[in-house]
């Protein structure tokens, strides 16, 4: 009679184990919340990670902790969230860098964005405006084309690094263009700017944040935004593909991220939380005015298709540019 009686407590051990699982998510969360940022304070992704972890406090009644992991192009904070308890007490902020670009550029990337997170929300979408000095005898795509070609053993742009949206953007702008230009990167969006400015250097694609002061005081000029459609704060630049490159849309995302392991109706409820959140119209307003653009948000299975494809289509442009496997 033991077999039956020890097979019957297993059973019983299973059922308990299956019911567990949805009564975690309804319970959940019990204690604050970790949210890891890859950035120092005060920049975009940790504005934003603020913004939507102050709306999730009021929404499920616990503490958002932000923790700030800057360093090695985010990886130091990917890794630390990829080997926390997938519980859904720690979470990671994860731009588009993280989740679609360090896998291409990375040699020996530590982890594997599809199989070691799962994608709880897009938060945001941040465009990106091609600029000149203004000195640079140009005031379009077009003659800006024309003088690179005039010009090509000279031509150089400005970005905040090797690899993060600045350098690609304009790489797919070269493939999509012709254009010959050499890449000088800066440590960081504030250092290139500045040289912009004083014409050190010709043209760079720049995130409107930091670059809000200097386009409102014309101390750049820009030639195209790199989103299809127009920014409601600078209504009068043309999107690139009306511009003069028909078909260029790029727009470098931020998302939410959880170990993947993290249990399916935790992840379900995240995902509900956030895309409310998300809509409401005081967040959207606070997006734009960051500089950001609200995005549409997507069920938990979608976005892990977008995160694939975004691979893809970053990956390719990291190979034509050289500089695939190249840190």
């Amino acid at each position: 009679m033991a077999l039956p009686r020890l097979a019957f407590c297993i059973m019983g051990s299973l059922l308990l184990t299956v019911a567990a699982a949805p009564a975690r998510a309804q319970d959940y969360p019990a204690r604050p919340i970790t949210l890891v940022v890859p950035f120092a304070p005060g920049g975009g992704v940790d504005l934003m990670a603020r913004l939507v972890a102050g709306k999730l406090e009021q929404r499920l009644g616990k503490s958002f902790i932000i923790e700030n992991k800057p360093g090695a192009g985010s990886i130091i904070a990917a890794s630390y969230v990829q080997k926390s308890s997938p519980d859904g007490y720690t979470l990671l902020m994860a731009p588009a860098p993280t989740l679609a670009v360090n896998v291409s550029l990375y040699k020996n990337l530590p982890y594997d964005p599809t199989t070691d997170f799962v994608p709880l929300a897009l938060l945001s979408g941040t465009p990106f405006v091609l600029m000149v000095n203004v000195d640079l005898p140009v005031k379009s795509v077009p003659e800006l084309l024309a003088y690179a070609k005039a010009h090509a053993d000279k031509m150089t742009f400005a970005s905040a690094g090797p690899g993060v949206p600045h350098h690609l953007f304009m790489e797919l702008f070269k493939t999509m263009t012709g254009m010959k230009a050499s890449h000088v990167p800066y440590r960081g969006s504030l250092p290139a700017l500045n040289d912009l400015v004083a014409g050190h250097i010709p043209m760079m694609f720049s995130d409107i944040g930091p670059a809000t002061g200097l386009l409102e005081a014309k101390r750049v000029r820009p030639l195209g935004i790199s989103t299809k459609t127009r920014h409601p704060a600078f209504p009068d630049i043309p999107p690139l593909g009306e511009a003069g490159v028909p078909g260029f849309d790029a727009v470098s995302w931020q998302a939410m991220a959880a170990p993947a392991q993290t249990p399916r109706p935790i992840v379900d409820k995240l995902n509900a939380e956030l895309t409310v959140v998300l809509a409401l119209p005081d967040v959207k307003q606070q997006i734009l005015r960051m500089g950001f653009l609200p995005l549409e948000n997507r069920r938990v299975d979608e976005l892990k298709e977008f995160v694939k494809s975004e691979i893809v289509r970053w990956g390719k442009v990291v190979r034509e540019a050289g500089i695939a496997g190249s840190q």
